[in-house]
């Protein structure tokens, strides 16, 4: 998936409220971006770490400017946007899929379990349905490791039982962590920030959801599913 438009580099301020951040522009202007990230954003928040930022042009949106990327000092690029991952994967399904998720249909945002809606819904003849959701996993607190959830979710939580559910109603239902650091070869899930999810994913596990983690190929000219990680 390529961005949109060239990346620019800029030094970061602050990141705040969640979805604000300032940063500093090569040229010296200090400016606000737009931060698509709901997390803690561990490990990569911290005042004078290097960013890389989409501009746009649209009039309708106050903010001129996205977070799209953090790059550590040994060069590890974090992608930060967590919407992109969705976009990542449904790039894969459409042109290159992996074996296990190789279905001939690929639907988007389907309504399923108690109003929710699941990332995609996978259909062909002769297979069982597959609903699939995908996590962006950015959080690193240990060498070569790669952690999810980076802050408490609950609704993370109640997806596991809805896809526990599809399980139960006959269905394949797979849940893909996409870690978008190039600095990680493993994954686990981090109970000690949120034990209720690891309870969750513990208890749709055993019911039969199937887990995939897979790495990404990150640049500032975009970001591409990769390989599996164990």
């Amino acid at each position: 998936m390529h961005f949109n438009k060239t990346l620019i580099p800029a030094t970061l301020i602050r990141r705040y409220k969640r979805f604000l951040a300032d940063v500093t522009l090569t040229d010296g202007r200090e400016v606000t971006a737009h931060v698509a990230n709901p997390g803690s954003m561990l490990g990569m928040n911290t005042a004078g770490l290097r960013v890389w930022l989409e501009q746009n042009n649209d009039p309708k949106r106050k903010l001129k400017y996205s977070w799209k990327l953090a790059e550590m000092n040994d060069g590890t690029f974090i992608g930060v946007d967590t919407s992109l991952p969705k976009k990542i994967v449904a790039e894969s399904l459409r042109n290159d899929a992996k074996p296990e998720l190789q279905y001939a249909n690929v639907k988007p945002e389907v309504k399923y379990g108690e109003n929710s809606r699941v990332d995609f819904l996978l259909t062909q003849n002769g297979k069982r349905d597959c609903y699939l959701e995908v996590k962006s996993v950015t959080l690193s607190r240990r060498n070569a490791l790669a952690e999810f959830p980076d802050s408490v979710t609950k609704r993370g939580a109640k997806h596991m039982a809805e896809l526990a559910g599809m399980v139960e109603q006959g269905h394949r239902a797979v849940l893909l962590y996409l870690v978008q650091r190039n600095d990680v070869n493993s994954f686990a899930v981090a109970g000690d920030i949120d034990p209720e999810y690891l309870r969750a994913f513990t208890n749709a596990k055993n019911a039969g959801v199937e887990v995939l983690c897979y790495g990404a190929r990150i640049s500032n000219e975009g970001i591409w599913l990769d390989e599996k990680i164990v």
